[in-house]
């Protein structure tokens, strides 16, 4: 038992320490910070994105259109699109599947706050086309975000705005349709100006 309890405290005591190269014992408690490329005790880790790849993420697309790439869809391109990477999760027509349901109006444009009888839909809660837009090239589709080309973006749009009622079917759907697109949630949001409280930076 005793003869167990020191091979124990030997094995412990020699997973603390290591030889360095002139042959003294240094303690690894604490570790020595690894070199960076440039010096400086950086632990080595990542490297300064290039302007290429931030231009790749910063893509965000304002309320106003600021942001929207070139391209193009017509609906029905954007319909095809619609069926092949959108209605396994949101429905053929977009108002049912596992998913949420994209497509529905409320008669006279009414403003539910996510009810049970009337589901929150682009339809009838979505402020901005424009927004639409970004949140799809960005996040969708579930299963491989960011993986729809701009004009493959533009057609889903398209797509959703047709199931809403909010383009015609022959409509073409570029950066001009859904920046002057007024939705009818439109008016039913307001900027938080309040003030006094505590200030997040």
């Amino acid at each position: 038992m005793r003869a167990t309890l020191w091979l124990s405290l030997a094995v412990a005591l020699t997973a603390c320490v290591s030889i360095d190269e002139s042959g003294d014992v240094a303690d690894s408690s604490t570790p020595a910070p690894i070199e960076g490329p440039g010096g400086g005790g950086s632990f080595g880790f990542g490297r300064t994105a290039s302007a290429q790849e931030i231009a790749a993420l910063d893509i965000d697309v304002g309320p106003d259109g600021a942001g929207l790439p070139a391209g193009r869809a017509t609906v029905d391109d954007g319909l095809a699109i619609y069926q092949a990477r959108c209605a396994v999760c949101h429905g053929v027509d977009g108002t049912g599947g596992p998913n949420d349901v994209l497509a529905g109006r409320i008669p006279g444009d009414g403003f539910p706050f996510a009810t049970e009888a009337a589901r929150s839909t682009v339809g009838n809660y979505w402020p901005y086309a424009t927004t639409l837009f970004d949140y799809i090239r960005k996040a969708m589709p579930f299963d491989a975000p960011g993986s729809l080309t701009d004009e493959e973006v533009y057609g889903a749009v398209a797509a959703i705005l047709y199931l809403n009622e909010l383009v015609a079917a022959d409509a073409v759907v570029d950066s001009a349709t859904i920046a002057g697109l007024v939705m009818p949630a439109r008016d039913r949001f307001v900027p938080d100006d309040r003030a006094g409280g505590p200030t997040i930076r």
